[in-house]
């Protein structure tokens, strides 16, 4: 059937359904890419528990992503916590919020798109020009644009690419666990393999630090779900779909996650994962070349194609925060420009694109470490938007709270719960970057670790930001609070 045409100055309805929705979250996390990134560090700050830490990290997730879920419902926005938080809490906290998510796209989408062409080349055997460092950025700011590309030319283009996509990785990773599993307990690992254990899932093994280390490594993996939600607005069931494919997301990564760091560990043992800390996603390259031997392009090819789909995935929720904070008068009319033929936000688009290559390149050129720092710091911003997305669910419907214990749980205690975990391990995480020995990048800035630097610079320029364009046009911060609608959401 046809999608319906685009209203003037509209995004395109009805473009894509609840399983489009559901692979657009899936990617947007880049499963196999953040296995690969956050694997070897995990293993260095908790061990064997590594599992287990995984297993906590989806807590926070699932309660903020129901959160997402509710206020969807009340209010199907693709500027999604920028319009929450703000109609929930007020027009300052609700720009912050979506300066954050425009931030994380700038911060990641280089990134992505450097590990995808680093792993394409490895996995058809172009180790020479992975290596060349010069080819890798050029190569890696073309894939930029054209992954931009298919996001103006419509949703629906894009969602058939999701699809393939996910289909792949997941099928990628899949065999990769079970040979892995395999070979250790037929004891023909070539690695210090270590049997299994229902042990692993104890978040707590290690307790301290290391815990509050690795559930930053555990959000970062399991950030990028509420991509679905950026698309409620192209979202058949806007209200209902985009929310469960948010939600289904999270679910279907704990069970991705858990499986693989259980092979992972496993199979390679302790030891050499978190000798393999510094090298990051090159662990699953070598990991690759173990289990799989000649096959280990399978691997190389799962990670490859989860950074190029999530470098896809990752502009939508950074573009539509940008038209929506536009159409209410937060930033320039300018980036609430539609094309009028393909129904997508063009304009803010190309302007995270630009604004992405311009980091990565600065960024890139600094140092591999600077780049690296570039990611930790983004785990900072994700924290603070989804801590505000369940501090916003609970106040809008705060009328609802006492009415059963449905609606107690689903729609206060739990976002609230879900946001005090994150604004915890935020405060914590803060304490250990502010320490250069403690963070969790050996390079120092200011006498700070450089990820909080990172993240301080951008929470100032957002400020900066936010003041100019409040004294060029107030009419955003004339907006008040508001509560959900009575009937905006039947039962919790």
């Amino acid at each position: 059937m046809p999608t319906a045409p685009a209203a003037a100055g509209a995004l395109t309805p009805d473009a894509i359904g609840f399983l489009d929705a559901l692979a657009i979250g899936l990617n947007a996390t880049s499963p196999a890419y953040s296995l690969a990134a956050v694997i070897g560090p995990l293993v260095a700050l908790v061990g064997v528990h590594a599992p287990g830490v995984m297993l906590a990290s989806f807590v926070p997730m699932l309660l903020i992503a129901s959160a997402f879920h509710f206020l969807n419902r009340a209010d199907p926005d693709c500027g999604t916590t920028f319009s929450w938080v703000t109609r929930a809490l007020g027009p300052t906290t609700g720009w912050l919020g979506g300066w954050a998510i425009a931030m994380t796209g700038v911060l990641v989408v280089g990134s992505l798109a450097d590990v995808a062409v680093g792993f394409g080349l490895l996995a058809v055997g172009a180790d020479g020009l992975a290596d060349n460092t010069l080819l890798r950025e050029a190569l890696t700011v073309v894939l930029i644009l054209l992954m931009s590309w298919l996001c103006v030319r419509g949703t629906e283009v894009s969602a058939r690419f999701q699809n393939v996509l996910v289909l792949l990785q997941v099928l990628c990773l899949v065999v990769f666990a079970a040979v892995a599993v395999y070979r250790v307990y037929a004891g023909t690992g070539s690695l210090d393999a270590v049997r299994p254990s229902a042990g692993w899932l104890d978040p707590f093994g290690a307790g301290g630090p290391a815990l509050t280390g690795g559930l930053l490594l555990g959000v970062f993996a399991y950030w990028g779900w509420e991509s679905a939600l950026n698309l409620t607005e192209e979202t058949k069931d806007s209200a209902n779909a985009p929310g469960r494919a948010g939600i289904w997301s999270t679910v279907v990564l704990l069970a991705t996650y858990v499986a693989v760091a259980f092979a992972v560990v496993a199979y390679a043992g302790t030891a050499y994962l978190a000798g393999q800390a510094d090298a990051e996603e090159d662990v699953f390259a070598s990991l690759a070349r173990e289990v799989l031997g000649g096959w280990d392009w399978i691997l190389l090819l799962a990670v490859a194609t989860s950074a190029l789909a999530s470098t896809q995935t990752t502009i939508i929720p950074a573009s539509r925060t940008a038209l929506s904070m536009a159409r209410r008068r937060a930033l320039p009319g300018a980036f609430a420009h539609i094309d009028a033929r393909r129904g997508t936000p063009s304009t803010s688009t190309w302007w995270v694109t630009g604004t992405a290559i311009v980091w990565y390149v600065v960024i890139h050129r600094i140092s591999e470490n600077a780049l690296a720092d570039s990611l930790t710091a983004l785990s900072l911003l994700i924290a603070f938007y989804y801590a505000l997305t369940g501090i916003a669910c609970a106040v809008w419907y705060r009328r609802r709270l006492l009415r059963g214990p449905g609606p107690f749980l689903l729609l206060g205690a739990g976002p609230l719960l879900g946001s005090a975990m994150l604004i915890w391990l935020l405060v914590e995480s803060v304490g250990d970057m502010a320490d250069p020995s403690n963070a969790s990048s050996s390079t120092a800035w200011f006498g700070l670790g450089a990820p909080l630097v990172i993240a301080l610079f951008l929470a100032g320029a957002g400020v900066v930001l936010m003041l100019l364009r409040r004294a060029a046009s107030g009419a955003f911060w004339r907006e008040r609070p508001g509560v959900a609608p009575e009937a905006s959401v039947r039962r919790a």
